[in-house]
Order: C-alpha cells, then sequence, then structure tokens
C-alpha cells in the first residue's frame, strides 16, 4: 500500500485532528519497509508525502480539503461546498433510537430470517410481541408470509432500511453473532449514559424539595409578640 493512501485512510477515520508524530508512529514500519532507518528521515518523508496530499485535495476537483487544525490534520468540507452539504444534512433522516429488547429482537430476526413472534420468543425468553411492533414502524423489519403450521404465524425479516442503517450489501455481510451482539450492547449503552446524565442533570436536589415542602416556622420574636399579645 502506498503511503500517501495511508496517509489519507488514516485522516479520514480520525475523529479528531492527527498531528503529524501520531501519523508518523503509524505508518513507520511501512516506511522503514521501504529503506528509511533513520526516524528523522521517516517523519521527513511521512510530511513530504503528506504536503502533497493537502495539495491534492487543494484543487478544485475536490469537495473536501485537508486542514491543519489545532496542531493536527483533518479532512473537511471546503466553505463553498457547505450550502448543499447543508441541505444534504437537513434531509437526513433522523438516527434510530431502539431499546435493548428491541435491538436484542432485531438481532434474532437479522439472523435467523425469516422468522416467527413464537420463535423469537423462544430464543429471547420473554415475549417480544411488543417491540415488533417499533421495528415495523421504523421499518427495519417487514413480513415475508406465513409459516405453513399450525396457527400460520406471520414471518418477519429485516429491510433494506435495515441494511442501509448499518451499512451493509446484503445480510451476508453481517458479522458474526457475538460481534453483532457486542455492536448491539455499545450502542445501547452510548446512548444510554448521554440519558441518564440528562434525567440525572434535570432532577432537583433533595434540599430544594425538602425545603419547599415545609410550612414557614414563625420566627422566636414573633412568637414572643404573640404571647404577649
Amino acid at each position: 500500500m502506498s503511503l500517501k493512501a495511508q496517509l489519507e485512510a488514516v485522516i479520514y477515520a480520525a475523529e479528531t485532528p492527527i498531528t503529524l508524530e501520531q501519523i508518523t508512529a503509524l505508518v513507520k514500519d511501512s516506511v522503514a519497509a521501504e529503506g528509511v532507518a533513520e526516524a528523522s528521515e521517516i517523519k521527513a518523508r511521512v510530511r513530504s508525502c503528506l504536503m502533497e496530499l493537502v495539495g491534492e485535495y487543494g484543487s478544485p476537483e475536490h469537495g473536501i480539503e485537508i486542514r491543519e487544525v489545532a496542531g493536527g490534520y483533518r479532512m473537511s468540507t471546503k466553505p463553498e461546498q457547505h450550502e448543499v452539504v447543508r441541505t444534504f444534512a437537513k434531509s437526513l433522516k433522523p438516527p434510530v433510537r431502539l431499546s435493548l429488547p428491541a435491538l436484542e429482537t432485531l438481532a434474532v430476526i437479522a439472523y435467523k430470517q425469516p422468522v416467527t413472534v413464537p420463535e423469537i420468543n423462544d430464543i429471547r425468553g420473554v415475549d417480544s410481541g411488543g417491540v415488533i411492533g417499533t421495528l415495523l414502524d421504523r421499518k427495519l423489519i417487514t413480513t415475508a408470509g406465513r409459516k405453513q403450521v399450525i396457527g400460520r404465524p406471520i414471518l418477519y425479516k429485516t429491510t433494506k432500511e435495515f441494511l442501509m442503517r448499518f451499512g451493509l450489501k446484503d445480510v451476508n455481510e453481517l458479522p458474526s453473532m457475538e460481534e453483532f451482539e457486542k455492536l448491539v450492547a455499545e450502542s445501547f449503552q452510548a446512548e444510554l449514559i448521554p440519558a441518564e446524565n440528562a434525567a440525572t442533570a434535570s432532577e432537583p436536589s433533595t434540599a430544594l424539595v425538602t425545603n419547599s415542602s415545609e410550612e414557614p416556622q414563625p420566627s422566636e420574636a414573633s412568637a414572643e409578640e404573640e404571647k404577649a399579645g
């Protein structure tokens, strides 16, 4: 793999600006394999290649640029493209937020499809009827006919929307069940923590609640005046 391609991939994947030192540490083995031994030479090679990449993205043919921000490098859209990007962002659907039971049910359907509600219940050990409606409303699952058994229960499968949400070409690209469960747990935890923090921040303090519920007590001076009266 070319050094320039590695730098491009690293900068694209970085959530925050990545420094020259961080980039060098990541690709030093690849550069050394090309016969560059000295640390200073490796860093110089990386810097030179990075400047070439910055120059290429700076051309009018690209809507993205590589900028130096806060001592590091990051990719961002060019100012002249902000309007079209803003319009696109407004057209995006809001992120899907599901409860843990809904995510578990979705995982079962994804890996066992087509599957019936009784079969889902057997796997999860709890009733999944309620969350099926949620998944249907979100268009993550759809019906797939009826199973040819007594009662002819409805079969469910995932949808094109499901593939789009999870960035999959088709269901054959699904990770292993263990990996998917890990992703589901991390996703749920990431959504749960901000929600818990927001709930905690909105709760009034115990002292304020207690004080507001107590009736004001007359001062000692007022009590003595009443006795004198």
